[in-house]
C-alpha cells in the first residue's frame, strides 16, 4: 500500500507540475477530449490528376488515406478520423481547436536537384533610371541577399556547408550554354478541377490571356530580361504578372525563369507537384525572394530508406537521411558533379562563395535547403533548415512514410462543434453512475464489510485512470472520446469479475473448514492466478483490437486495456493488503459484519459433533 501510495504522489505531481502542464489547477486537471465531445477540424481534400483530371483509382486513394492517415497519427494518439468519401475526396477529422491539417495532403515528394541559375524572384517592375552605368550587374545574376541559406551535411564522411556568395551575381564564372526557351512542357502541373484540359490546352489559354505580344516577347528570351535596360520589354511582360499561380504551372520552366514579372509568390501559389517531374528542368523559390533554376532530379525521394529527426553537433534540428544502396551511388555521384562543377552547368550566380555547385533539397514545390558541396559525399546525410523539433519531425513523417500517390488540395476547413457530444457525454456519464452505484449497492447488500472493499478499490481505480489520461494526453496526445468511455465501462465489469473470484474463492476455504483468519491468504494465493489470466486475456484482446482497428475503435482499446492494467495495479497494491488488514479485526470475523456468514454454517457437516463444541470453534 505504501507502494501505491507512491505511485500516486508521482501520477499526480505529474499531473500537476509535467511539461505542458499550464493555467488554473483546474485546467490542469483537464484531459484532452475527442471531437465528438469537445469539437475540433474537419478538412476535406479533394483528389486531383495532373495529366487529365479525372478521377484517381481506388487503390490509389486507398494508399492515400493509409498514407495522410500514418501522418496524422504521428502527432500522436489523437482519435484522428481519416476516411473517404467518393470517389475523390478524404476527409480528415481531429480533435482541438484551431488545428492546422492542410500540410498532411501535402503530396511530400522529395527531389535533390543541381542549382543552375539563381535571379531575384521579387517579380517587380524597376523604374528606369536616370543614367545608366555601363558596369551594372549583368541580366541573369542574382544579389549577394537573394544567395539562399541552409546547409546539408553527411554523416560522417564529409561536410557540405552553405554560405552567401561574395561573388554574389557578378560574373566570376564560364558561362553556361543557356536551353532552349520552349523546352518540352512539364506534365506534372494541375489543372482547374472544374474542366478537364490538357496542358497543352490550359498553355493555349494563358497565351489567349497575356496577349500574342506578350508571349512573343517571353518565348524570345534566351536569358532572364533586364527590364531596366528595355522599358519597352517590362511594358510587353507587364501582363504575366496578372497570372494566377496555376496559370504560371502550365507554361515551360525557361519561361518561367527568364520572364522577371514571374515572381516568387506566383511561383510559390502553384498547385501541389508542379515541379515533381524529374526528368525536366524546374523552377522553385527559396526564402521568398530567389527564383532558382533547378536541373533536372538525379536523386529522388524513393532513394531514401529512412528519415529521422535529431540533433545536430550545435544541437539544432536537421532530419538525418539514410539512403538505399542505390540511392548512395546516386547521391555520391551527384555530389561529385556538383563538386567539380562538371560540363560548366552551374553559372556564377549559383555557385556558392568556394566556386562549388549547390544542391538544392525540393520538397513538393519548395525548396528547403541548398547547400554548396563541399567533396563527393558517400555517407548518409543531413537537411537542415533552421528547423524546430516538430519542423523536423513531421518533416522527416512525411518523408518516412512517402509521397502520395494522389496530388490533392484542400477544399475546406472547418471547424465542429461538440453540441451533440456533449449531450451524450452527460447521458454516457449518468449511466455509468447509475450502473456503479447500483455495483456499490449490490456489494454492501451482498458482500457486507467487503463491499466496502469493492468500494475503495473502484474509486482508486477511477483516480489512478483519470491521471493517466490527463497525463498521456499531454505527453503523447491520447484524447478520450465516447468510444474511450465505453472502454473504460467495459472494463468495470473486467474489475467485478475479480472480485467475485477472490471473494467466493474465500468462501469456498471457510466452507472446507477454515478460519477467516487463515483463508484471507489461502484464497488469494488460488484466486491470484485466475484473476491474472482474465485481466490477461482482456489486455490482450484491447491490444489485438488496438493494432488492427482505425479511428474511435482503437480509442476504445487503449483505454479497455489502460483500464485493465490499472485494475491489475489495484488488486496487488490494495485489495490484497486490505483483505490481510481486515482479516485481524474483530469485525472480520463477524459473520453479520464480514459478509461471511453465509459459508459458515456449510464449513462442517458432521452431526455427531457436539453442537457447543460446533459453536465454539465458529
Amino acid at each position: 500500500m505504501a507502494v501505491l501510495g507512491a505511485i500516486f504522489v508521482v501520477l499526480y505531481l505529474l499531473v500537476f507540475f509535467s511539461g505542458g502542464a499550464s493555467g488554473s489547477w483546474k485546467d490542469r486537471l483537464e484531459p484532452r477530449l475527442g471531437l465528438d465531445l469537445v469539437g475540433g477540424t474537419r478538412l476535406t481534400l479533394e483528389a486531383t490528376n495532373t495529366l487529365d483530371g479525372r478521377a484517381p483509382t481506388a487503390g490509389n486513394l486507398e494508399r492515400a488515406r493509409q498514407i495522410i492517415e500514418s501522418r496524422v497519427n504521428a502527432y500522436g494518439v489523437a482519435e484522428a478520423e481519416v476516411v473517404t468519401e467518393g470517389d475523390r475526396n478524404i476527409v480528415v477529422s481531429l480533435p482541438g481547436e484551431n488545428r492546422e491539417l492542410n500540410e498532411v495532403g501535402n503530396p511530400a515528394e522529395l527531389r535533390f536537384r543541381k542549382v543552375l541559375k539563381i535571379v531575384d524572384g521579387s517579380g517587380s517592375i524597376p523604374s528606369p533610371a536616370p543614367s545608366e552605368s555601363p558596369s551594372a550587374t549583368p541580366s541573369g545574376s542574382a544579389s549577394p541577399e537573394a544567395t539562399p541559406s541552409g546547409s546539408a551535411s553527411p554523416t560522417p564522411d564529409a561536410e557540405a556547408t552553405s554560405s552567401p556568395s561574395p561573388n554574389g551575381g557578378q560574373g566570376g564564372g564560364a558561362p553556361t550554354p543557356t536551353p532552349s526557351a520552349t523546352p518540352s512542357p512539364t506534365p506534372s502541373a494541375a489543372p482547374d478541377e472544374e474542366v478537364t484540359q490538357t496542358i497543352e490546352e490550359q498553355r493555349r489559354a494563358v497565351e489567349q490571356k497575356v496577349g500574342a505580344e506578350a508571349w512573343a516577347a517571353a518565348s524570345g528570351l534566351q536569358a532572364p530580361a533586364d527590364l531596366s535596360a528595355d522599358p519597352s520589354l517590362a511594358d510587353k511582360l507587364k501582363p504575366f504578372a496578372e497570372l494566377s499561380g496555376r496559370e504560371v504551372a502550365v507554361l515551360p520552366a525557361q519561361m518561367q525563369f527568364n520572364v522577371p514579372t514571374i515572381g516568387c509568390v506566383q511561383l510559390d501559389d502553384r498547385p501541389p507537384a508542379s515541379v515533381s517531374d524529374p526528368e525536366q528542368q524546374v523552377v522553385a523559390c527559396e526564402g521568398g525572394y530567389a527564383k532558382n533554376l533547378l536541373d533536372v532530379a538525379k536523386v529522388l525521394g524513393t532513394d531514401v530508406s529512412d528519415a529521422n529527426a535529431v540533433r545536430d553537433q550545435t544541437s539544432q534540428w536537421v532530419v538525418s537521411l539514410n539512403f538505399t544502396s542505390s540511392g548512395q551511388d546516386k547521391w555520391t555521384a551527384l555530389t561529385r558533379e556538383a563538386f567539380n562543377n562538371e560540363g560548366q552547368a552551374c553559372d556564377a550566380s549559383a555557385l556558392g562563395d568556394e566556386g562549388k555547385c549547390r544542391v538544392a533539397v525540393v520538397l513538393d514545390n519548395k525548396i528547403i535547403s541548398s547547400p554548396q558541396i563541399q567533396g563527393v559525399l558517400t555517407g548518409n546525410s543531413q537537411i537542415t533548415g533552421n528547423f524546430s523539433n516538430a519542423e523536423a519531425s513531421e518533416l522527416a513523417g512525411y518523408l518516412s512514410y512517402g509521397a502520395l500517390p494522389v496530388t490533392f488540395e484542400a477544399q475546406e476547413q472547418q471547424n465542429v462543434t461538440a453540441t451533440l457530444g456533449a449531450s451524450h457525454l452527460r447521458a454516457g456519464l449518468l449511466a455509468a453512475g447509475i450502473g456503479m452505484l447500483l455495483v456499490i449497492i449490490y456489494s454492501f447488500f451482498y458482500y457486507r464489510l467487503l463491499g466496502s472493499v469493492i468500494f475503495l478499490s473502484l474509486i482508486l481505480s477511477a483516480l489512478l485512470l483519470f491521471g493517466a489520461l490527463v497525463f498521456l494526453g499531454r505527453q503523447i496526445g491520447f484524447t478520450l472520446t465516447l468510444a474511450g468511455i465505453a472502454g473504460i465501462v467495459v472494463s468495470l465489469g473486467v474489475a467485478a469479475d475479480s472480485f467475485v473470484i477472490y471473494f467466493e474463492r474465500l468462501k469456498d476455504e471457510i466452507r472446507e473448514g477454515r478460519s477467516p483468519r487463515s483463508a484471507v491468504p489461502r484464497a488469494w494465493v488460488r484466486a491470484r492466478r485466475t484473476i491474472i489470466s482474465a485481466n490477461a486475456i482482456t489486455i490482450m484482446s484491447a491490444a489485438v483490437l488496438y493494432i488492427v482497428s482505425v479511428g474511435t475503435v482503437k480509442g476504445f482499446a487503449f483505454a479497455l486495456g489502460l483500464a485493465t492494467v490499472l485494475d491489475l495495479l489495484v488488486v496487488f497494491l490494495f485489495r490484497h493488503p486490505i483483505m490481510t488488514m481486515f482479516a485481524r479485526t474483530q469485525a472480520f470475523l463477524s459473520p453479520r459484519v464480514s459478509g461471511l456468514g453465509r459459508a459458515l454454517p456449510a464449513r462442517s457437516e458432521p452431526a455427531q459433533q457436539p453442537r457447543n463444541q460446533r459453536v465454539k470453534e465458529a
